[in-house]
């Protein structure tokens, strides 16, 4: 991972308030110590070689050896690890998407940064692009979208990809990041970053006035259009009780509204030790599985 400069100097963390306290994402580990953000790293995707069909072997990139297409054993450790190939070739066909971001946030602004579960829903919905026809011409939603990562690589593909979080500092950087990477979306692909707040049960709700000068409000086109969506994803969105619960409130309304929608959610299971239980609990995620559960019981 690639990056430029820091945007500005970090800021003076002493005597904030705990609502400023700083977090940082473990992806950005190998950023450049000291810097706060704004900050614009690379991200290289390595594309699927040309399937010439059949069981014919393919160079492998990793190695040389020739690979089959219908089977490929995975090697393990003694602990039952995979064993990673390590690349010995310089890659033939990539993709490099630029992702402006913090280096570390406050809590209320945990979007400005890129989280793990975002880079792992991105791989997944990557290799769905690479493997079927699926996702080409839909309408997709990605909530809580942060940097915009996985919405714009559906972007490559989809129809219209509404692109949502809460926050104009968040939806700024966001619409920088659309504005960035926009040469490797599709050529028809219609790509909208939007304000949806999951506390407003009216959301996504049309503002008639015209003279607005908010940059994020939707049309009633836009609207149509939203409810059309057949494809959610969300990544990293399970961290506090509130949102969990105004994130199911928002799904429910949209889930229920026809065409047949299917959510994928990547999430990290987060552990902290609590004083109420005395010991190391992940309560974030038991809420979260509160939902799934009363979902199977109807």
């Amino acid at each position: 991972m690639e990056g430029e400069d820091s945007l500005r100097p970090p800021p003076d963390f002493r005597g904030t308030s705990e609502s400023e306290e700083q977090v940082m994402s473990e992806v950005h580990l190998g950023c450049p110590p000291g810097h706060s953000g704004p900050h614009i790293s690379h991200f290289i995707i390595s594309l699927p070689p040309s399937v010439r069909g059949g069981d014919e072997p393919i160079e492998d990139d990793y190695s040389g050896e020739k690979l089959s297409l219908a089977r490929k054993e995975h090697d393990l450790d003694g602990d039952g690890d995979l064993i990673l190939k390590r690349r010995t070739k310089p890659l033939r066909d990539y993709l490099v998407v630029a992702i402006r971001h913090n280096i570390t946030s406050s809590i209320p602004r945990v979007g400005l940064q890129v989280w793990k579960a975002e880079l792992l829903l991105a791989d997944f919905v990557l290799h769905k692009m690479f493997t079927s026809k699926e996702l080409d011409g839909i309408v997709a939603v990605e909530l809580g979208a942060g940097t915009g990562l996985v919405g714009m690589l559906l972007a490559r593909v989809a129809r219209t990809v509404f692109i949502t979080d809460h926050g104009e500092e968040v939806l700024d950087n966001c619409a920088k990041n659309v504005h960035l990477n926009a040469a490797i979306f599709h050529p028809r692909a219609s790509v909208y970053v939007r304000e949806l707040d999951w506390n407003c049960s009216q959301q996504p709700q049309v503002i008639e006035d015209l003279e607005s000068k908010e940059s994020y409000i939707w049309n009633k086109t836009e609207v149509e259009e939203f409810w059309k969506a057949s494809f959610i994803v969300a990544a990293d969105v399970i961290y506090s009780d509130d949102l969990t619960d105004a994130l199911f409130s928002t799904l429910h309304r949209m889930m229920s509204k026809c065409p047949e929608k299917v959510l994928y959610l990547a999430l990290e299971k987060r552990y902290n030790f609590s004083i109420d239980d005395l010991d190391v609990v992940a309560n974030g995620y038991s809420h979260f599985q509160s939902y799934l559960r009363e979902g199977g019981e109807q």
